[in-house]
């Protein structure tokens, strides 16, 4: 009920100077990943899924964190704030 995934495939990304396959996976959430400890230990077991998924080394996956405010995200005609 929370978590929304969007997968685009076979767009041309440049990795750490590389064009070889790789991975972004951008993660946002309200109070989740609002620190450095949250987001390690998310990090972890994103990566150990990815790599294990993907076939990719982890050093061709890359991660960001987006913290929001319940304001920022609509729901039902409302923002999360109200819900």
């Amino acid at each position: 009920q929370r978590v929304n995934v969007t997968v685009r495939s076979g767009l041309a990304m440049v990795l750490s100077g590389s064009a070889e396959p790789c991975a972004q996976l951008r993660v946002s959430s309200i109070g989740v990943v609002g620190s450095a400890e949250q987001n390690r230990r998310h990090s972890a077991r994103f990566f150990e899924l990815l790599t294990a998924r993907l076939g990719l080394g982890a050093e061709r996956i890359i991660i960001r964190f987006y913290p929001l405010e319940p304001w920022q995200i609509g729901k039902n005609g409302t923002v999360m704030t109200f819900l």
